[in-house]
């Protein structure tokens, strides 16, 4: 287990929607998120979207990071994966877990350990915690999450689906 998985809303989003939240819990131990992810989660109930209740989730831990100048200087980076990536540049044995392509770009240029939700719901399915991926990855696609069809493929393929 990563000393620490940090976690953007994009994934706690998509795996509440599924029903799938508490494979976080269960693959992670607590997972950490930064201060903007909590407010664009509670911005999302305020708007009355299907969103996690974070006070219903005791293994989710909120902190408070800076922002390194450089992530400030990217215009298309939310606040919430400039939160994300600013912990990886604190901890950098720490497990993020964005969608977000250019996030992702970027902490793959600093080395940043690094997976998103197809990663997690693989991993859960990896582990026995769901029984089946396709029919999961064809709910997620449902939901407008974005993923490539030759993703799609390799990742059930390495489901052995």
């Amino acid at each position: 287990m990563p000393e620490m998985t940090v976690v953007n809303t994009s994934p706690l989003f998509y795996l509440h929607r599924l029903g799938l939240l508490e494979v976080l819990n269960r693959l992670y131990g607590n997972v950490t998120i930064p201060e903007a992810v909590k407010n664009e989660l509670e911005k999302g109930q305020i708007e009355g979207q299907d969103v996690p209740r974070l006070e219903s989730y005791p293994w989710i831990k909120v902190i408070s990071v800076s922002v390194p100048q450089y992530l400030n200087l990217i215009a298309d980076l939310g606040s919430g994966e400039s939160e994300v990536l600013a912990i990886g540049t604190y901890h950098p044995s720490a497990l993020l877990i964005l969608d977000d392509k250019l996030a992702r770009r970027i902490a793959e240029m600093q080395s940043f350990r690094l997976t998103g939700t197809a990663g997690i719901l693989l991993r859960a399915k990896e582990k026995g915690f769901i029984p089946a991926l396709k029919p999961v990855i064809e709910k997620l696609l449902s939901l407008n999450f974005r993923l490539k069809s030759d993703l799609v493929e390799s990742i059930l393929g390495l489901a052995g689906e």
